[in-house]
C-alpha cells in the first residue's frame, strides 16, 4: 500500500511539473542575462565553490552593496576553506561583525569544518548532500551547485518568489506552505533542459543568475522597471495591473519591544567586554555587560528612590569584581531592530576609581580602545564605543 501511495504522489508531482513546463521561459531569462545581467560582481566569473558558497551565505537577507566589502575583507583573511576551518571562532566573528544575522557566521564556520573533515575540503556537487551542511538550505545549495558545477537545481529565494508571483499571477502569500510548494514545483519545471555538459553548465549559470538579476535590478518591490523586463509580455501582474499588489505581503504583526541597560565600564583607554552565549541575539560576539530587572519597561524611568537604589546596587554589584566606581553617567540611548523584535538600549558609563588587577571571570575581558574597530562586536555597540573613545577629553583625568 505504501508503495502505491508513493507512486501516486510521484505521478501527481510529475503531472504538476509537466503542466508548468515552458522551455521559452528559461530561454528568455538566459538571453536577457547574457546581454543585460550582472557580470562583474566579485564572486562571479569563477567556479570556485568556496567563493560562491561564501557569497551566497553573506547574501542571505543582506543587499549586494553591503556584502561586497565584507566579502573582500573575509577572503583576504580566509582565502581557502582550510584556513577558515582552522581559524578561531573569535576571529571569524570579528570579520563578520557588522554584517548582522550572526547565526550565519557560526554556521559558516561549522560548515567549513565539516567540508574539510567529511568531504576533504571539496563542496559536494549534489545539492541534496550540500543542503545537509550547516547554514545551507535547499535554495542556497542549488545556487552553489548551479554556479560551481552547472547542476540542474532550482533556486527559490525572495527575489525569485517576487518574479514568479508577478509573472504567473500568484495571488496567495508566497511564504504560505502550500503556495511555496507550488512555487517550487514551477521552479523545477522551468529549469533549462539538459544537453551537453558544457552547454548545460553555462545555461544553468546564466539562468540562475538571470533570475537573481531580474529580482534584484528590474522586478524590485517598489517602482519595478517593467518596460525593460524580458518577461513583460507574459507577466500576469502587469497585464492585470497588480504589479504593486503582488507578491502579497506577509500579514503584519505588532513588533514586540524590549529594553536593556548596558554598562560601559572603563578604565582609562580600556573597556570591559563580556562574551555572549552562542545562542540568542548577537550569539558568540563580545558585548557590554547588562543589568537584570530593567527589561520589561523603559529603564530610564528611575523616578522613585527605591528604583534608584536598586539601580545603584546592581551597578555596584556588577563592577565590584573589577574595581570601585568613580562615576556613573547615562549615555545616549539607541535602538536596534531584529527580525522579530525591537531592542531599546540605555547605556551607562561607569568610570573606575581603582581597578582590581585580576578579573577572575572567564567571560569578561578588558579591551584596549585601539582594538575595538576590529573586535567581534555587534554593530550598534561598536558604534557606541568608537564614538565614546573618540572624545579626547573623556579620560583626561
Amino acid at each position: 500500500m505504501k508503495r502505491v501511495v508513493l507512486r501516486d504522489a510521484e505521478e501527481g508531482l510529475s503531472a504538476a511539473r509537466d503542466a508548468f513546463a515552458d522551455p521559452s521561459f528559461s530561454a528568455q531569462v538566459i538571453d536577457w542575462q547574457r546581454t543585460h545581467g550582472r557580470h562583474t560582481l566579485p564572486w562571479q566569473n569563477t567556479d570556485d565553490a568556496y567563493r560562491i558558497w561564501l557569497s551566497e551565505i553573506m547574501l542571505q537577507q543582506t543587499q549586494v552593496a553591503a556584502v561586497i566589502p565584507y566579502y573582500e575583507k573575509f577572503l583576504r583573511r580566509f582565502p581557502t576553506i582550510e584556513l577558515l576551518a582552522a581559524a578561531p571562532g573569535e576571529d571569524v566573528m570579528a570579520h563578520w561583525s557588522g554584517l548582522g544575522y550572526y547565526t550565519r557566521a557560526r554556521n559558516l564556520h561549522r560548515c567549513a569544518q565539516q567540508v574539510v573533515e567529511l568531504h576533504q575540503g571539496v563542496f559536494p556537487a549534489d545539492p541534496a548532500l550540500l543542503a545537509e551542511l550547516p547554514g545551507i538550505g535547499r535554495s542556497t545549495a542549488a545556487a552553489i551547485t548551479a554556479f560551481a558545477y552547472g547542476t540542474r537545481a532550482a533556486i527559490m529565494d525572495g527575489n525569485v518568489k517576487r518574479v514568479f508571483a508577478r509573472v504567473f499571477g500568484v495571488s496567495t502569500y508566497p511564504g504560505e506552505k502550500k503556495t511555496e510548494a507550488q512555487l517550487w514545483e514551477r521552479a523545477v519545471a522551468l529549469l533549462p533542459a539538459s544537453g551537453e555538459q558544457s552547454s548545460t553548465q553555462s545555461r544553468m549559470q546564466s539562468y540562475t543568475q538571470g533570475l537573481m538579476d531580474l529580482g534584484a535590478t528590474l522586478c524590485i518591490r517598489s517602482h519595478p522597471a517593467c518596460p525593460r523586463c524580458p518577461l513583460a509580455s507574459r507577466c500576469v501582474a502587469l497585464a492585470t495591473d497588480r504589479v504593486a499588489e503582488l507578491p502579497l505581503r506577509k500579514p503584519k504583526k505588532a513588533v514586540p519591544e524590549k529594553h536593556a541597560v548596558m554598562v560601559v565600564v572603563t578604565d582609562r583607554q580600556q573597556v570591559l567586554l563580556t562574551q555572549r552565549p552562542d545562542h540568542g541575539i548577537w550569539g558568540g560576539l563580545l558585548s557590554l555587560p547588562e543589568l537584570g530587572g530593567f527589561t520589561a519597561t523603559a529603564p530610564d524611568a528611575l523616578d522613585t528612590a527605591a528604583a534608584q537604589r536598586a539601580f545603584q546596587e546592581q551597578v555596584s554589584a556588577l563592577v565590584a569584581p573589577f574595581g570601585t566606581v568613580q562615576s556613573c553617567a547615562r549615555l545616549q540611548p539607541f535602538s536596534h531592530g531584529f527580525t522579530h523584535f525591537k531592542l531599546h538600549v540605555t547605556p551607562y558609563q561607569v568610570i573606575l576609581d581603582q581597578r582590581i588587577a585580576s578579573v577572575g571571570q572567564s567571560q569578561q575581558s578588558w579591551w584596549d580602545a585601539r582594538r575595538l574597530a576590529d573586535a567581534p562586536l555587534p554593530a550598534p555597540v561598536k558604534k557606541l564605543l568608537l564614538a565614546l573613545f573618540s572624545r579626547d577629553d573623556l579620560f583626561a583625568a
